[in-house]
């Protein structure tokens, strides 16, 4: 999901370069944090998935062992960048679509 240039540790931002699509940093944190949440949600739905083929019901605490195969997909999304920093990555180059709810003028 994350591409190469997403690094994985936090780094200072300019936050005026953050406010100027949408000349607001509050909405930008808002765009950012919703974003933030859909690729988390993506990322957990993929890491169930792939982990759901070794479910065992059958399963007591004698007949636990480690699963190699278990723990390497996990130690891979372990290692991936920050679902934040994904999305401001995206936000920087523009791959984020967003829209501003209509305000009421009365």
């Amino acid at each position: 999901m994350a591409n190469k240039k997403t690094p994985v540790n936090t780094m200072t931002r300019d936050l005026c370069d953050l406010a100027a699509p949408t000349g607001n940093i509050y909405e930008t944190v808002v765009i950012l944090s919703k974003r933030a949440n859909q690729i988390a949600i993506a990322e957990k739905k993929e890491l169930t998935r792939r982990l759901e083929d070794f479910k065992n019901d059958r399963d007591t605490m004698e007949e636990i062992f480690e699963n190699h195969e278990q723990i390497e997909i996990s130690k891979y999304y372990e290692r991936q960048p920050k679902p934040s920093l994904v999305a401001i990555e995206e936000f920087k180059d523009g791959e984020v679509s967003y829209r501003m709810a209509k305000q009421d003028e009365e």
